[in-house]
């Protein structure tokens, strides 16, 4: 395969750092962006004419050189706040200079035809939590009683219609919007899932203020993160229910609970990789839960989920080569 994979992400991915090399084993050339060092640590061109264009870009850390016509595929990960050779551009100059940069960026990148894992503009589809409750209803999965609103009053009604527990969860990140600051602005850690308690229930008028995102608490047997690659499945059991710290939000990696190996039944199967599917994806990482009867519940999908996780913690599931082969396999179909 003559096909160079052009990987998209940012210096702390780890996933990268272990994809790149096992890539190099199986005779496939790559080439990497960190978001996070563009464009200061890059330079690049697009030429375009009548006759079509040519990119070009090269890292300057070594000196390395991609022509972009030769890209096969694109693993696109993570992303991140642009950086600039000058330390010192004013608040106008860095809103300015990150405007022209995603304009740069995202030319030079969207008009790739090749394989992708996944496209920018399915992954912008792909992430709203509302639609993919409403999806995933029509794709026949139970989902939870939810409501999504800036009305205290309607919240107060949701939450008096709920018979039993309920939860509040982040629509968009748990930490907050930290991650795009720098540390010494941030002011806050991370608010993961949380049962509604008294206390919340008065302070509730602060919905108004902003979107606020509340559920009725499905009691659980187990979780499962499902993760989606091209068309294969692997099915991670989570037994969140052992440990006090994981029974609301199986997040907390301090507990160490049981993940293992397991086959999700056939018809549930086959409703997590269509659902991926129907955006045009090439990977989702889904959330679901178990109930004690049995049914299976969506949670969410993450379009860029992170594995790595699942991998270290059931090794028998080589989550990494997966990926590789599948962008592999989508480089050597192009012409």
């Amino acid at each position: 395969m003559n096909h160079t994979i052009l990987i998209v992400t940012n210096s702390a991915d780890l996933h990268a750092d272990l994809i790149v090399p096992i890539l190099a084993s199986k005779g496939c050339r790559t080439f990497r962006i960190d978001l996070d060092a563009f464009p200061r640590d890059y330079q690049f061109a697009q030429l375009f004419d009548t006759g079509g264009a040519s990119q070009r870009i090269r890292r300057l850390s070594d000196d390395s050189c991609l022509d972009l016509g030769s890209v096969g595929a694109v693993w696109l990960r993570k992303a991140a706040e642009f950086s600039y050779r000058s330390a010192e551009l004013g608040p106008q100059e860095r809103a300015f200079a990150k405007l022209e940069t995603e304009q740069a960026m995202f030319g030079l990148l969207y008009n790739l035809d090749c394989y992708w894992m996944s496209h920018p503009r399915v992954l912008r589809g792909a992430q709203w939590k509302g639609e993919q409750l409403k999806r995933a209803a029509r794709f026949g999965f139970r989902i939870p009683a939810s409501i999504v609103t800036n009305s205290a009053d309607e919240a107060r009604r949701f939450l008096q219609s709920i018979d039993g527990r309920k939860i509040f969860k982040t629509l968009s990140s748990p930490y907050l919007g930290a991650e795009t600051l720098a540390p010494e602005q941030r002011t806050t850690g991370a608010l993961r899932t949380v049962l509604v308690d008294d206390g919340m229930l008065d302070q509730l008028d602060a919905v108004d203020e902003l979107p606020c995102h509340f559920q009725e608490y499905v009691p659980k047997q187990y979780e499962l993160r499902v993760t989606i690659i091209g068309r294969r499945v692997f099915a991670a059991k989570i037994h969140s229910q052992d440990d006090p710290r994981t029974m609301i939000d199986s997040r907390d990696m301090s507990a160490e609970i049981r993940y293992e190996a397991t086959r999700l039944p056939l018809d549930v199967e086959q409703r997590c990789v269509e659902f991926v599917r129907s955006y045009g994806l090439e990977y989702g990482a889904i959330d679901l839960i178990v109930t004690p009867s049995g049914d299976h519940v969506f949670l969410e999908n993450n379009p860029c989920g992170q594995f790595l996780y699942v991998e270290q913690l059931i090794p028998e599931y080589r989550l990494l080569d997966a990926v590789a082969d599948q962008l592999i396999a989508g480089a050597a179909c192009q012409p």
